[in-house]
């Protein structure tokens, strides 16, 4: 990733890293609570509510290269169980580790002069702007990792019924009579056969009727 654009202190996923130096091995420990961002997790399937508390812990570590940052996001999830369709609420715990590295130095730590030389390598990294990181991108990662792709209200769910879509937990012993389409057509026959008699009996008995009126 190549340097940010101007961080924003206020910013609440903005973090300031300037009270450790550049001092390797100088620690510092944070705990945050910050409001979900919007499309946090897997759009469509489930994530954390934008709004909703996100609790942070943090632990920043000075190293030859940056800052580490290691941690844990905690948040409640909310979904639609992918076999039932009912809502599904998890609690969700994220953990995560990043290296954001100063813009002035290398894989090693040294100083270079062109920081961003090397754009292909810069892709993949994060770096510090003015001893701040944002750990956005990064907690977003982390979520996507920890939620589940496809999330059921229970382990054995047994979803809808394919044939009238009733939630088949409501009702264990709901089935529906099997026909064998082999005799569908036969069952037709026989039913209009019998429809048939019907009528005939109908006319024979009207004719017996009119007779004994005579």
């Amino acid at each position: 990733m190549a340097p940010n654009a101007r961080l924003d202190h206020r910013n609440p996923l903005v973090f300031d890293t300037r009270e450790l130096g550049r001092r390797p091995g100088a620690l510092q420990r944070l705990t945050r609570e910050i409001d979900a961002p919007r499309d946090l997790g897997i759009q469509g399937v489930i994530g954390v509510p934008e709004g909703t508390p996100v609790e942070l812990e943090l632990r920043l570590e000075s190293v030859m290269e940056g800052v580490l940052v290691t941690g844990t996001a905690r948040a409640t999830a909310e979904g639609e169980c992918v076999r039932c369709l009912e809502p599904v609420e998890l609690e969700l715990e994220a953990d995560f580790q990043e290296l954001f590295s100063y813009p002035d130095a290398d894989d090693r730590g040294r100083v270079i002069a062109e920081p961003g030389d090397d754009a292909e390598d810069d892709e993949d990294r994060f770096f510090l702007e003015d001893g701040l990181f944002d750990l956005e991108p990064v907690l977003r990662d982390a979520v996507v990792l920890a939620l589940p792709m496809q999330p059921v209200c229970q382990d054995d769910c047994p979803g809808l019924c394919s044939e009238c879509g009733a939630r088949l937990a409501d009702d264990p012993d709901h089935h529906h009579d099997a026909v064998d389409i082999r005799w569908a057509a036969l069952q037709g026959l026989a039913g209009s056969t019998t429809d048939g008699e019907k009528d005939e009996m109908s006319g024979a008995e009207a004719g017996v009727d009119e007779k004994q009126e005579k």
